[in-house]
């Protein structure tokens, strides 16, 4: 009888993961490089196409071409369907019709979903994808159903509930990706729209529900009855609002004297501006006034929002807020002298605390790299260049103009980039590395001088 082959490696949840984006990525890319995708007929250049693939699929909103001006109506379809599988994630969409279909579901597959959600165990896996699909759609049919009613009153009806439900998704899966260049001009956002409240608001609260992650969006609706909220649910929604807070304040400070910015609008329409870009940094990729026209110290700041993201099970990117609370926690506690990282009255596990330094260090490393490597091929400054490099590892979208006047090789680089953002780099080296056997002994202590 043959011997088991102990170096073949199995199908892992990290694995699946992985490979399933990759898949509907090059899926996307064929389909977008159609001539039937193009508005003027034209095959979309292969790179241009898988570019727009990936950052459709890992919702970035990061374009080479404008959406609303080169893409037909099928091209357009293409792109948000992308948007939609990559923000609610294809392993909850492909259970949900399983499920529909009364299939069994696997243990392995159980696996998967629970590391494509971000969920700590499998108890009550079924029952959170159930209310994701229902919270989901309920949320972007409301979103487009507002859109439409404002934007019917400066288009006609049957384009005002296209770009209602198009945008509605975009927005709300943190996509990022929008269709007034067909208004406007290409890549002018949503400029048109920075005195509009109505807009802000409904863009913001859309942003803002996809980024704070389903689990949390499922214990505020369950708290009228449960009277509490998770661990995890606190310290998202308070490191949430303190970031907006604090981002919006810094970017009406130093904005407000910006005569190509915030200085040209009036007081009640720049704070709206401010809280709006606040939000849409952590991953929502739209922009009401230009983000290249801001000062450097602004656009470092987005960077830095940019860079920290949303909440783990969101549609959004980053390192994730809860694993920069980690962070701060466990530089509060160096401080005063703690052993333990507490929040809420609860201790953080070492293992939390090891994957949240190792996840830093993976998506610092990468950003830096990659930059680096852009600045080889693209004659711009280094700060455009870390711009859009984070950017595209928090899957944010927004950009600097630079995007459209890429290169071909930083183009490829910035998709691996989206990718890699999208899936986490902590997925991918799972991933790619076999199973890690537990060592049968520990080494003895040393001690190195810090500081």
């Amino acid at each position: 009888m043959p011997k088991p082959n102990k170096s073949w490696n199995p199908i892992t949840p990290a694995k699946t993961i992985t490979y399933g984006f990759a898949v509907i990525i090059l899926i996307g890319t064929f389909l977008l490089s159609l001539s039937i995708s193009s508005a003027d007929g034209q095959k979309l250049d292969l790179i241009d196409a898988f570019f727009t693939a990936t950052s459709a699929t890992c919702v970035t909103g990061l374009a080479v071409v404008d959406t609303g001006t080169q893409f037909s109506l099928f091209g357009q379809i293409v792109v948000i369907t992308l948007t939609q599988i990559g923000g609610l994630g294809f392993m909850a969409m492909g259970t949900l019709i399983a499920l529909a279909f009364n299939r069994r579901i696997s243990l392995r597959e159980r696996l998967v979903l629970q590391e494509a959600m971000n969920h700590n165990s499998m108890e009550g896996l079924f029952s959170l994808i159930r209310r994701v699909m229902i919270y989901s759609l309920v949320i972007e049919a409301v979103g487009a159903v507002l859109l439409a009613a404002r934007w019917s009153l400066d288009m006609p009806l049957s384009q005002a509930i296209y770009f209602g439900v198009f945008h509605s998704i975009s927005i709300f899966n943190n996509g990022g990706f929008e269709l007034f260049g067909m208004i406007t001009g290409p890549f002018t956002g949503l400029t048109a729209y920075a005195r509009d409240p109505f807009v802000n608001i409904v863009f913001m609260i859309l942003i803002f529900l996809g980024g704070i992650g389903f689990i949390v969006m499922s214990d505020l609706l369950n708290f009228r009855s449960t009277r509490r909220l998770s661990l995890h649910s606190k310290i998202v929604l308070s490191m949430s609002l303190t970031l907006i807070m604090i981002g919006a304040l810094a970017i009406f400070t130093m904005e407000i004297t910006n005569p190509a910015t915030l200085k040209s609008l009036s007081l009640g329409d720049s704070i709206f501006a401010s809280f709006f870009h606040s939000i849409s940094a952590r991953s929502g990729g739209v922009s009401t006034v230009s983000v290249a026209d801001m000062n450097q110290s602004t656009q470092f700041l987005l960077i830095l929002l940019m860079f920290i993201g949303a909440a783990p099970g969101s549609t959004g990117g980053g390192i994730k807020v809860t694993v920069f609370a980690i962070l701060l926690g466990a530089m509060y506690a160096m401080v005063r002298g703690k052993e333990d990282i507490v929040f809420f009255r609860k201790r953080i596990s070492k293992q939390s605390i090891l994957r949240a330094i190792t996840q830093t260090w993976l998506a610092l490393f990468l950003v830096i790299l990659v930059a680096m490597i852009l600045s080889v091929f693209e004659d711009r400054g280094f700060l455009v260049l870390l711009f859009e490099t984070t950017s595209a590892f928090a899957t944010a979208g927004l950009s600097l103009d630079l995007t459209p006047k890429l290169t071909d090789i930083s183009k490829i680089l910035l998709s691996l980039v989206m990718f890699l953002g999208r899936v986490g780099p902590l997925t991918l080296a799972y991933a790619i590395t076999s199973k890690a056997s537990k060592e049968p002994y520990r080494y003895p202590e040393g001690k190195i001088t810090i500081g």
